[in-house]
């Protein structure tokens, strides 16, 4: 796999928090062709680290992340840069690129309209 797209969550200790992002990322693995991970900035594993060195050691040479965030707040523009920067360095084989976070896609909004139009029962406005 020379590409792989890695959905970077928080992170917690809690199995009970980390159960919905193991199923959102099963649930796109199903659905995608892209070769994708889960990995956590924090708190549990799989970590980023883990993930970008297993990764390396597979011969992969491009990874997008993907942030699981709605907004960039001090994680993603302090913490999780400077966690790519110290992951390119240690591994220069593969080219890493931090993608802006998910609530910040212009179709985040809108899947986001149509969970809220269901659950109170109306058709979204366009």
């Amino acid at each position: 796999m020379s590409y792989c797209l890695i959905l970077l969550a928080h992170g917690s200790p809690d199995p009970n928090w980390q159960a919905p992002f193991q199923r959102l990322a099963d649930a796109l693995a199903a659905r995608l062709r892209t070769p994708l991970r889960l990995a956590y900035m924090e708190l549990c594993e799989p970590s980023l680290e883990t993930t970008v060195a297993e990764l390396a050691a597979r011969g992969t040479t491009r990874a997008e992340i993907l942030p699981l965030f709605f907004a960039a707040g001090r994680h993603l523009r302090k913490d999780v840069p400077g966690q790519v920067a110290a992951l390119a360095a240690a591994h220069p084989g593969i080219d890493l690129t931090l993608l802006p976070p998910v609530g910040e896609h212009p179709a985040f909004v809108e899947a986001l309209a149509a969970v809220i139009a269901e659950q109170a029962g109306e058709t979204p406005r366009e």
